[in-house]
């Protein structure tokens, strides 16, 4: 069976057949330009790892390394009834998850509308409405009422600080809400004296970052698993790191946290490279960069998330537009639209199986309004393969970068996110890198490290970080410095 990468090779001979010298000139340029070889994907896992140990330094580094507190590895054999909530853009999701033991979970959820003025409310709104949404989940769960308190692990994914598990300290919100009375506060007591007024029957006992809880729920059900990973709008990584070897956490450890120990670790790592010294950046990455609200921040997730695949595209197609190389004679007013082309606009390209690009065709004239040539469209496909594989390609340096550091030779590495879901050929193109940087020779099938499906990290995931605190508490042992 011919594989996605072998097939995307037999396809580049067949696409280019008949096409002009103009055109085919640009997509040498542009195979030159966003092609990286082996060896580049070796440097940049290097640095990597450098930058992952820097990270974990008193001195810190671009790439946050930000311990999780969660302080031990799932067995699998936890039990028990707990839950989870999630803020999210437009919901509330709120989740029960049975613990059933044998790596083995069962949950029920429901989502609860945000108010429209909910983002700008004041702070006592906020959590009113959603003790009140936990009220109401919990009177339809047990309408008896639980025969004690429900532990609840919150996945709150605005940057917090954390100095254990069951407090965060929001530094500043984002996703648009301007909650008066929050920033430079603990969440946690906010929304437990919000349970308690309304003698909700909840304990709050861990506040967790997503990917931290894709890594621990994933690694419930597998044990194989060595980290959690989103490839979404954004990117980011988690794993279990020693705890002697975090020295920014030296001399702020309880006597009962074992140095031998394992602690998880949500990297940030959306932020590798900010000084720009190793990643392939092409003129364009660097316009992106620049225009975007935050330059200098985040310049691995700008290469590689789904946030920016379909601006790239556009940038280009722009750029040729305006040295009359393509679109000629037509009007550029939609194309000079920042990110009017989001990530669909290279998926449907490269899936595009028409014999004339139809689709690809219809993409073009419904979202920019031009009208495209039979070469034109070839050009747009050959680009979406190049920019979709050095997304895919980069994206498993961090990957290769945490095996490296923990000294992994085989394991599971749970995905989860738009791009790895749903971005075609993502998953064959990232298991391609990865045998590049550490120079597998056995078939595709029997690769030691291999990227599979993530468990729900914000639901499953911060209930089982519940339970695991939970069972830290119960026996006196900390959860966190002075905790």
């Amino acid at each position: 069976m011919v594989s996605f990468v072998e097939q995307a090779a037999l396809n580049r001979e067949k696409l280019l057949q008949g096409i002009s010298p103009e055109i085919l000139r640009q997509v040498e340029k542009f195979e030159f330009l966003f092609t990286i070889s082996a060896e580049k994907l070796k440097e940049i896992t290097a640095h990597f790892v450098t930058e992952l140990a820097k990270g974990l330094s008193k001195q810190g580094g671009n790439i946050p390394m930000i311990p999780g507190w969660v302080l031990e590895l799932p067995t699998g054999n936890e039990t028990g009834d707990y839950l989870a909530i999630d803020l999210g853009g437009t919901n509330l999701r709120v989740v029960l998850v049975k613990l059933l033991g044998g790596s083995k979970f069962e949950t029920v959820q429901d989502k609860y509308a945000l108010p429209d003025n909910i983002r700008t409310a004041k702070s006592e709104d906020l959590w009113a409405f959603i003790a009140d949404s936990l009220k109401a989940f919990v009177i339809k769960q047990y309408p008896n009422k639980p025969s004690h308190a429900l532990p609840l692990g919150f996945t709150f994914s605005y940057p917090a600080s954390q100095d254990a598990i069951n407090e965060g300290i929001l530094q500043r919100w984002t996703k648009g809400y301007d909650i008066e009375g929050v920033e430079g506060k603990d969440v946690v007591p906010m929304l437990q004296k919000a349970l308690s007024d309304r003698d909700v029957p909840i304990d709050v006992v861990a506040l967790i970052n997503d990917t931290t809880g894709t890594l621990v729920a994933s690694a419930y059900t597998d044990p194989e698993t060595k980290m959690g990973l989103i490839f979404g709008t954004g990117c980011n990584g988690a794993y279990y790191e020693r705890v002697a070897d975090i020295p920014k956490l030296e001399g702020r450890l309880g006597k009962d946290i074992d140095q031998n120990g394992l602690m998880a670790i949500n990297c940030e790592y959306g932020a590798f490279d900010n000084e720009h010294v190793i990643l392939p950046r092409t003129e364009y990455d660097i316009q992106i960069d620049a225009e975007s609200p935050r330059p200098g921040q985040q310049s691995f997730e700008k290469m590689i998330s789904g946030y920016y695949l379909g601006e790239l595209i556009r940038l280009i197609l722009l750029e040729l537009h305006s040295e009359g190389v393509i679109f000629k004679g037509q009007d550029n007013t939609k194309l000079s639209e920042p990110f009017i082309l989001d990530t669909s606009a290279p998926a449907i390209s490269e899936t595009d199986s028409t014999p004339e690009f139809s689709e690809i065709e219809s993409l073009i004239k419904n979202k920019l309004g031009i009208n495209t040539t039979l070469d034109e469209r070839k050009f747009i496909r050959r680009l979406s393969e190049l920019i979709g594989n050095r997304a895919a390609r980069l994206s498993v340096c961090g990957i290769a970068a945490i095996c490296k550091k923990r000294n992994y030779e085989t394991g599971h590495c749970a995905a989860d996110g738009s791009v790895y879901n749903r971005y075609p050929g993502f998953k064959e193109r990232a298991a391609q890198g990865l045998r590049d940087i550490f120079d597998w020779t056995v078939e595709p099938k029997d690769y030691p490290i291999v990227i599979t499906p993530a468990e729900d990290g914000s639901g499953a995931g911060a209930a089982i970080i519940a339970a695991l605190t939970e069972k830290r508490l119960a026996a006196g042992l900390s959860v966190g410095v002075g905790k």
